[in-house]
């Protein structure tokens, strides 16, 4: 007997995913979670687009459009000296508004459902929780916390206790799974360390940094410039990243500490006056609240998985924030779990899909915490002497400097590559075709249909999204019906569940480089070919981890 089928650990954005992706399958999941609710800090400040991607497969896509600024705010990102003084460099970015018009037009790099939306994860964490107390299957258990945990083999023991006044209770579960952030006491307990960088040392984003909560009404009327919503500051007495998040009062400030600065003497009067260092201005604040952490870490747990405990989010990986890659990749382990956890809870999956997990995903993370590293040493470097002086001099470093952060702000946050590019090659349950895919590269993405990455997205002639034909599960896109009949009459009698969907156009066969398409449920490419494959149970044995073999032939379409 069991309480569940899984047990997530931690209620931040990636776990609240899961819940959502298991309770939409009717899978039965509790979430613990130590705090009373939601965050009450602002953390993850952009979502990028395949994350709203998913939300969008998730229907909530435009209620998280609609938190954060408002509809017409312009969501650029602007580099001062300080933010009363020179502006520097900008990269002009769309409002939400704006977004939802635009994308419709986008093609190569940027075709997709949804564009970025920059909102904190202050707003968007009641929106998961919300959607996921909705479904029947779901247990939300904020106010208590993991304590102890055994994998038997055939299900985990786990004992949580509340933390208002110490109950305890214990719980059989099939799966457990890690959530609980960077100081994971899942993953402490397996005894896997990360790997990485522990700390790089940078003149910004490399070293132990303040961030400020604040509330400031007038702060657009003494800032001279045109809004944006990220500020940096980049001078030689305070450096910092400033975010609007409602667009009207509510802002959050981040700055290292220099040095000679102790974090123990970090109050509210200080943190004002380093947040007035870098307007330029004395004004009046609301401290609304403060944290501290460190920047300069590009970490990976040296394992995801042992048995029946997996570990997702910033539990499996710790990023320097630059380019927001930390939450963002949290959405996409939790995307990746649930359909497989739920395909095996469900007895439709064999246990070896489970240990694709770490095949695909660990990978993945090594890249991005990469990326993400490359990104702050770029804006880690130190500001000339004279960037602030009133003479030529000054005029010319100020200039100099404008070009080198333009071209870095676009290599962060124009990021195509890393957004939609991330791939699963030699995961044990994707079937190559013998085509390799494009090169990996940040600032640029080539739309492919090459097996293990995500799907092409392309904008049908009657103005819907491709995306939106794909069924919940398994999607067999084919561009005559007869060619996906045996693999939709097979995976009925296996009890797999699959959409059939006929290919809309010419224009999509060409996109695909192919007459069959098998599409996972994450909008991955499982399998694709000219022809039914020779065996259509085989194949459905490698993509759902269950034992079988395919002939090469057959993998390549027959």
């Amino acid at each position: 007997m069991q309480d569940a089928a899984v047990l997530i650990v931690g209620g931040g954005p990636c776990g609240l995913m899961l819940a959502n992706e298991l309770g939409r399958r009717g899978v039965p999941a509790i979430l613990v979670d130590d705090k009373p609710g939601t965050t009450t800090k602002p953390q993850a400040n952009a979502t990028q687009a395949r994350t709203m991607e998913h939300y969008r497969r998730l229907g909530f896509a435009e209620e998280v459009r609609a938190l954060g600024l408002p509809a017409d705010y312009p969501t650029d990102m602007a580099y001062f000296t300080r933010f009363t003084r020179h502006e520097l460099a900008r990269y002009e970015l769309p409002s939400a508004r704006d977004a939802r018009v635009i994308i419709k037009s986008l093609t190569g790099d940027w075709s997709a459902a949804e564009l970025p939306h920059r909102c904190s994860q202050l707003y968007i964490e009641p929106i998961l929780k919300e959607h996921t107390s909705r479904l029947p299957s779901i247990s939300l258990r904020y106010g208590w916390q993991l304590t102890g945990f055994e994998d038997d083999g055939d299900g985990v023991e786990a004992t949580i206790a509340r933390t208002d006044d110490g109950a305890i209770e214990r719980l059989r579960v099939g799966w457990l799974i890690g959530c609980d952030g960077p100081r994971s006491f899942v993953r402490k307990t397996l005894g896997y360390n990360f790997l990485g960088e522990g700390g790089a040392q940078r003149d910004f984003m490399g070293g132990r940094m303040q961030m400020l909560h604040f509330r400031a009404p007038h702060l657009y009327d003494i800032i001279p410039h045109r809004k944006a919503w990220m500020y940096w500051a980049f001078n030689n007495e305070r450096r910092c990243f400033m975010c609007a998040l409602d667009g009207i009062r509510d802002f959050v400030f981040h700055t290292q500490l220099r040095p000679g600065e102790r974090e123990e003497d970090v109050t509210d009067e200080s943190m004002h006056a380093m947040l007035e260092q870098v307007v330029g201005l004395r004004f009046p604040i609301e401290v609304l609240g403060r944290a501290a952490w460190t920047a300069g870490f590009a970490l990976v747990a040296e394992r995801f998985q042992r048995g029946r405990v997996l570990l997702a989010g910033d539990a499996a990986h710790l990023f320097t924030p630059s380019g927001g890659l930390g939450y963002n990749t949290g959405i996409e382990d939790a995307v990746n779990l649930g359909w497989k956890l739920a395909a095996v809870a469900k007895g439709w999956a064999g246990p070896a899909l489970m240990d694709s997990y770490e095949a695909e995903r660990r990978p993945v993370a090594l890249r991005n915490t990469a990326f993400a590293s490359g990104f702050a040493a770029r804006i880690g470097v130190p500001p000339d002497p004279a960037i602030e002086d009133a003479t030529p001099v000054g005029t010319e470093a100020r200039q100099r400097a404008g070009d080198y952060l333009n071209a870095a702000i676009r290599a962060e946050f124009n990021i195509p590559g890393i957004t939609f590019g991330a791939r699963y090659d030699g995961s044990p349950v994707i079937v190559p075709d013998g085509t390799a895919p494009p090169p990996d590269s940040a600032n640029n993405y080539t739309p492919t249909a090459c097996p293990g990455g995500r799907t092409p997205h392309r904008w049908l002639p009657d103005g819907r999204s491709l995306f939106d034909l794909f069924g919940f599960e398994f999607t067999i896109m084919c561009s005559r019906p007869e060619l996906g009949q045996e693999l939709a009459d097979t995976a009925a009698r296996l009890g797999i569940p699959a959409t059939v969907l006929d290919m809309p156009d010419e224009e999509t066969r060409a996109l695909y480089e192919a007459d069959l398409v098998l599409i996972r449920p994450d909008q991955i490419v499982a399998w694709r070919g000219k022809a039914p494959p020779r065996d259509a149970a085989a194949l459905w044995r490698i993509v759902t981890g269950a034992k079988g073999a395919m002939q090469p032939a057959a993998a390549a379409g027959g």
